[in-house]
């Protein structure tokens, strides 16, 4: 059974304490931080070697004031007891590294598949300390890209389309006749069209509501290159939700790369590249069809507990505590 993270302020409510006197108790004298055996290094470094398994996932989060960790956690434990299997100040796959020799060798080759984002440190990190490891990059970073990029040519147009408005409105000014904006069948200006379409570009359009399909069309009709840019989105999107073998799903993302090419857009071109220079470790999601989902709800939680604690003031003290929750057996 998962535990929830209990703060001083919520005793404070229901037995009536006072929760600043109370919680520096539980900090100095009742929790055990002061005699911790990692209480010197842990805003450095934390490892639990007895927590390490065959499929882990591995992210960077952000404790406070923007400083980021590396987290690694076991995908097999379900963001329960014994998921956090290390958390290291960083990002920097050297420092990383040097952390994880805290653990031996023996452990980290049991590790068979690590989930992991398009960061180039963290592909030097599995690729030096998870030796026999395959590296697995998460689907839904990958579709992220490819939405952004829909959305970065929906903005430009927008823009266009508000400076476009601003020059009719001082046009009619004037003349001195009163600004009268053109509106499509749906009652969307030019401007508001392009805001209101933002959501239903994420979507798939069999999960379009009757008036985002109405707005969809005029979209589309206004702005072919936006239609272009959203099937080769949605196209992406499909490649990866098919139940296909990993040889089959090259086919499909090398005519992909065709449709790319012959489209033409600049920001797909470069999501296209980086494809390229992951291609493998890309394609690896259709061993085990795994996602780094685990890594993703554990910053959740992590950002969960931040939030009921009120944000961070002692950075050893809030590991220590994330450590008992998600680390040590209960």
């Amino acid at each position: 059974m998962e535990m929830s993270p209990v703060t001083s302020r919520t005793l404070e409510e229901f037995y009536h304490i006072n929760a600043r006197t109370f919680d520096k108790q539980y900090k100095e004298v009742l929790s055990g931080y002061r005699t911790w055996e990692s209480l010197k290094h842990a805003d450095q470094w934390l490892v639990f070697p007895e927590n390490f398994g065959p499929n882990m996932a591995i992210d960077e989060t952000s404790l406070s004031n923007g400083d980021l960790y590396t987290v690694i956690t076991n995908r097999d434990r379900h963001g329960r007891e014994g998921c956090l299997a290390a958390i290291i100040a960083g990002t920097k796959a050297e420092k990383v590294n040097a952390a994880l020799e805290h653990v031996d060798d023996s452990i980290l080759d049991t590790v068979r598949e690590v989930t992991l984002d398009l960061s180039d440190s963290m592909r030097n990190i599995v690729r030096y300390s998870f030796r026999k490891a395959e590296r697995v990059i998460d689907r839904f970073h990958i579709q992220k890209l490819a939405c952004d990029a829909v959305q970065e040519m929906r903005i430009k147009h927008r823009w266009d389309a508000i400076q476009e408005a601003t020059d009719e409105m001082e046009a009619a000014r004037l003349s001195g006749e009163v600004y009268v904006p053109f509106r499509y069948g749906n009652g969307d200006t030019k401007k508001e069209l392009l805001a209101r379409s933002r959501y239903l570009l994420f979507k798939s359009a069999d999960k379009w509501t009757a008036s985002q399909k109405e707005r969809a069309a005029i979209l589309f009709k206004e702005y072919p290159d936006l239609k272009k840019a959203y099937g080769l989105s949605h196209s992406l999107r499909m490649i990866f939700a098919k139940n296909t073998i990993k040889d089959a799903a090259r086919l499909s993302m090398a005519r992909w790369y065709n449709q790319v090419e012959e489209a033409g857009f600049h920001s797909f071109n470069v999501i296209a590249a980086t494809f390229y220079e992951h291609y493998d470790d890309i394609l690896n999601f259709y061993n085990n069809r795994s996602s780094n989902a685990a890594a993703e709800s554990f910053n959740s939680k992590n950002k969960n507990f931040r939030t009921a604690l009120r944000g961070v003031v002692d950075e050893k003290f809030f590991l220590y505590r994330l450590a008992n929750i998600y680390a040590y057996p209960h």
